[in-house]
């Protein structure tokens, strides 16, 4: 069967989406770790300063905190997306293409949002290493995810078979 052929394929995509967004995961982690950290720390005498930002990271720029929280969200949910993945390669059926496809896709729209993010922080400049890595990993992720869930919805044999109840 020709769809037999696309699940080395699949497999590969698979590992690797998974792997970066265990990576960005971490990093993201790391990130707010830092933030809790070196953050604001305010006495009870003392009032919260008029531009007051809930979302501060020491680290990076203005950008850095929204940035961070999605590149975290978009990390686990990517995770969670290629569990999803490795069940469908395990089954290769109907019933398994439409989680992991759905959960692809939603993976995909948050990696977007936080590849967007990691534009304008790239924009304006002033991070270190980690965040650089962080960005690297979302710009190519938005990439690789496109074109996982292009590749499990027209290579699976699934996707042209009738359900059967």
């Amino acid at each position: 069967m020709a769809s037999e052929q696309f699940k080395p394929i699949v497999s590969l995509l698979v590992f690797l989406n998974f792997c970066m967004y265990a990576i960005v995961a971490a990093i993201g982690g790391w990130a707010i770790d830092i933030a809790i950290d070196r953050g604001f720390i305010i006495g009870p005498e003392l009032r919260l300063p008029a531009h007051f930002i809930p979302i501060f990271f020491p680290i990076g720029n203005a950008a850095t905190g929204f940035f961070v929280m999605f590149a975290l969200i978009a990390g686990v949910v990517g995770a969670a997306s290629a569990l999803a993945g490795f069940n469908h390669i395990r089954f290769w059926n109907y019933d398994s293409l439409q989680p992991a496809a759905s959960s692809g896709i939603i993976a995909w729209a948050l990696t977007l949002i936080a590849m967007g993010l990691a534009c304008k922080e790239i924009n304006l400049e002033g991070r270190n290493a980690r965040l650089k890595t962080m960005e690297a990993f979302l710009i190519i992720l938005s990439a690789t995810q496109l074109v996982y869930v292009l590749s499990i919805r027209g290579a699976s044999p699934a996707h042209h078979a009738i359900p059967r109840r």
